[in-house]
């Protein structure tokens, strides 16, 4: 007899649900809740349309959907919503969307005109696709959560990021550096939680050039340290390793990577192997594939994470109190 959900007072059902693109992390936070992913039947159409169709029923549930938005990105995108629009047809309860990785989230703005806010679209979407609630794992800017109409979970993997980078490295031969202008508020974080001084490498980009940085000077004491450089996400890694470069070139004794997201995109993999970088730590809110896993690379899982917000969300707990 397999248990597919458990019930709360009221006859409340919790039911998790996970598209294709990152099963083995719906698979750990079932096992973390102690429930089992509900049965659900995928099916590829020859022109590309995508068709889904849940095995058992979900009338009155407090539904939970998790897919991770990784490549092919628009596919596993659509997936969601077409699960998210089942789910609403099929009369469940509540519909939380789960994106440990929320995909478009960093067209957050218009840096010139005639350009989109393609994450407002995307939030959108899942409000008209039915769901009444988001979950997703440090998002690229915090002001995407006024783009949902609905409550908005914001989780942080910084505490299992820190404590693991905290026992790798001695804190007081550490500095916390952000790469960029737009990481210096993460990075503080990351400073508070390690005690350790905090640096900031200043980068100029070339605003017709995508993905590509011009120069870079380094702020803040980093000679003989060891460098903890920390940000959202590493995609092909441009950003990171040039960045890593700046600080030895200022004399730094060793760099390590601390990221979320490692979408590790094109040359992501080579660059990183090839730095002088000697540890890159993510977690496990995208799917690394075997050919794109390296020896510096370090996965932890976020499964205890998102199972302990979904147990709060169902519970009318506080998802709050999970980082304070």
């Amino acid at each position: 007899m397999h248990v597919t959900g458990m019930k709360a007072a009221g006859q409340k059902k919790l039911m998790l649900f996970s598209g294709r693109t990152h099963p083995e992390l719906a698979e750990e936070v079932a096992a973390e809740l102690g429930i089992e992913v509900v049965p659900t039947r995928f099916q590829d159409f020859a022109n590309g349309e995508i068709f889904v169709r849940y095995l058992e029923s979900v009338r009155g549930s407090d539904a939970f959907i998790i897919q991770c938005h990784s490549e092919p990105i628009n596919k596993s995108i659509m997936e969601q919503l077409i699960m998210v629009d089942a789910l609403k047809r099929a009369s469940a309860k509540r519909i939380t969307v789960v994106t440990p990785f929320l995909g478009y989230a960093r067209q957050d703005k218009k840096h010139r005109g005639r350009e989109p806010i393609s994450a407002r679209l995307i939030t959108d979407l899942f409000g008209t696709a039915g769901a009444n609630r988001l979950m997703a794992v440090d998002l690229h800017t915090d002001q995407i959560q006024g783009f949902f109409d609905g409550p908005v979970d914001h989780l942080f993997a910084l505490p299992l990021l820190a404590e693991y980078v905290a026992s790798q490295v001695e804190a007081s031969e550490t500095t916390v550096v952000s790469p960029d202008a737009g990481r210096v508020r993460t990075a503080d974080r990351w400073a508070d939680r390690l005690g350790s001084p905090l640096a900031i490498i200043h980068k100029r980009r070339d605003p017709d050039v995508a993905n590509e940085v011009k120069v870079h000077e380094v702020v803040g004491e980093v000679r003989g340290r060891t460098c903890v450089l920390v940000d959202d996400m590493i995609d092909t890694a441009g950003t990171i390793v040039k960045a890593a470069d700046a600080l030895f070139e200022q004399g730094a004794a060793k760099v390590i990577v601390a990221a979320t997201h490692g979408v590790l995109s094109g040359p992501a993999v080579d660059r990183l192997r090839e730095s002088r970088i000697s540890e890159v730590v993510i977690t496990n809110s995208l799917p690394v594939p075997k050919d794109r896993q390296f020896e510096k690379l370090t996965q932890l899982s976020i499964a205890p994470l998102v199972a302990r917000a979904i147990r709060e969300v169902f519970s009318d707990g506080s998802v709050t109190s999970l980082f304070e």
